[in-house]
């Protein structure tokens, strides 16, 4: 997958994007500030980059400005709500490579990364090796991950996870899940499932400092995208 770093300030619209790239397939990394981004850039890491202009630190053109500056090598995306023609001039002097109005459909956001993509020659990190092994382990609830600290799980989250690893690479339909829950289909709340999703996705990336390498297929359900060995 290829890690997106997007830097968005207002919250609804930031879990938004960050959910719709992750179903894109793209391992995205949401931040809300100008100091967040400093601190988590990573250039040989972070290839391409979503920037909103007005951030409450201070302004994305001269993130850009200072990107360029500096000769990163990243794809550079604006996502703002100043959609003027000077305000699009200017960002793309600055080194924007694409700007777009947040009145821009998602899908036009989805075919400039994929444009950007074939541009920079990008190549998605290669399959996860057997070193790189993603391991749950259903005794004492705890997921093991390669290179980074053991997180515990709630019984919850252990059943949802065991529905996905025992598939790797493979959809797994929200109805499986569900069942793997002990509820009955119809009569769940599809809501909370999704909110199950979304928490324990940033559990594992507040505690670990990894994402969880989880797909949403569109109106269908998941897929757990890295290899999985489950433990009884």
């Amino acid at each position: 997958m290829l890690d997106v770093i997007l830097l968005e300030d207002e919250p609804v619209l930031r879990q938004e994007l960050g959910e719709f790239l992750e179903e894109l397939g793209y391992a995205p990394v949401c931040l809300s500030s100008l100091e967040e981004f400093e601190r988590r850039f990573e250039p040989g890491r972070h290839r391409l980059a979503i920037i909103d202009i007005g951030l409450p630190d201070g302004c994305g053109l001269e993130l850009i400005r200072r990107l360029r500056t500096a000769g990163e090598p990243v794809g550079i995306i604006v996502f703002s709500a100043r959609g003027t023609s000077a305000d699009k001039v200017l960002g793309l002097e600055l080194g924007a490579d694409h700007y777009l109005g947040k009145n821009a459909d998602l899908d036009v956001l989805a075919a400039t990364l994929a444009a950007l993509v074939r541009s920079l020659a990008l190549v998605p990190a290669a399959p996860a090796e057997e070193s790189s092994c993603w391991v749950l382990d259903m005794g004492p609830r705890v997921l093991h991950i390669p290179g980074a600290p053991t997180v515990p799980l709630s019984q919850q989250d252990a059943l949802v996870l065991r529905c996905l690893m025992a598939r790797p690479g493979q959809n797994v339909t929200r109805r499986q899940v569900v069942e793997a829950l002990g509820a009955q289909y119809l009569d769940y709340d599809q809501r909370r499932l999704d909110t199950q999703m979304l928490r324990l996705r940033r559990r594992i990336g507040s505690l670990s400092g990894r994402t969880l390498p989880v797909k949403t297929v569109r109106n269908t359900g998941y897929c757990f995208y890295a290899h999985a060995e489950i433990r009884a």
